[in-house]
């Protein structure tokens, strides 16, 4: 793939967002494996350096390939082992600059034609995940922590399936049930003697309020769980929009959960 010349100040805002991924040590060896010739650690901080051999390599190649290479090489996810939230963190953050470029990293941290960004409101929304705005939005971790792969996949349609999931494994977890779905809510949150109570359970009102929670989580199953488990996915598609409404449906779940207490209640 032809990498047509970086602009210099897209250079530079590569160069500092890359600065921290490595050491200058590091750095230093990347240089000298990729034939840059690079100031030393010692004239200048980490994003200067990376600068200056950019622009060094680009006006002696006359095209953007080896910027390119260089790009790959610190997005390497080998590089990233163990810390796959930073590395998804500043692949969003290069690729809203790489966006005015037509290309992007990927997961597997390679460079993609994409088109190219024209706006910056473009080149933010391209970058952007479902994961991002997940995380901008303050969901609960045990979302996060059911759907981190499928979310970095960009996959809605699992999204939804494993976000649903997570909800009914936590109930089992807190219940100690094995049942699924709609057994499970209502043996676990539902009739007048439930296993686990959002609240003290002792006026009208906050009995009503736990049977329509329990209510909320069974229609929760049966309109997306469900029919989303046994449909094929080609037949099944969801938005973007509709998977963010729905995680925060089951974040505010999680987030009732974590008040969650067992009654002295047995299961029957």
């Amino acid at each position: 793939m032809a990498i047509p010349r970086f602009p210099a100040e897209h250079l530079e805002q590569i160069a500092r967002c890359l600065a921290d991924a490595r050491t200058h040590a590091q750095l230093s060896d990347i240089f000298e494996r990729l034939g840059f010739m690079a100031p030393g650690k010692d004239e200048g901080p980490k994003w200067f350096r990376i600068r200056e051999a950019l622009h060094r390599r680009q006006a002696r190649d006359g095209v953007g390939n080896n910027v390119g290479a260089f790009i790959q090489e610190l997005m390497n996810p080998v590089g990233f082992v163990g810390e796959r939230e930073r590395f998804e963190a500043l692949r969003s953050d290069l690729n809203q600059i790489l966006a005015f470029s037509g290309i992007k990293i990927d997961k597997a941290g390679k460079l993609v034609p994409v088109q190219a960004a024209r706006t910056l409101e473009e080149a933010e929304a391209r970058a952007r995940d479902l994961r991002t705005k997940l995380v901008q939005r303050g969901v609960h971790s045990e979302v996060l922590r059911f759907c981190r792969a499928e979310l970095l996949d960009g996959n809605y349609f699992h999204t939804v399936l494993e976000a649903t999931k997570s909800i009914a494994e936590r109930i089992r977890t807190l219940s100690g049930l094995s049942e699924d779905g709609a057994d499970l809510v209502q043996r676990a949150l539902g009739g007048k003697t439930p296993l686990l109570a959002i609240n003290s359970l002792q006026s009208e009102t906050e009995r009503s309020e736990q049977r329509g929670f329990a209510s909320l989580l069974v229609g929760l199953f049966g309109t997306f769980r469900n029919p989303v488990a046994h449909a094929p996915k080609i037949q099944w598609p969801v938005a973007e929009q509709d998977a963010l409404d729905l995680l925060g449906l089951v974040s505010y779940v999680h987030r009732r959960l974590d008040t969650a207490v067992r009654t002295h209640h047995q299961a029957s």
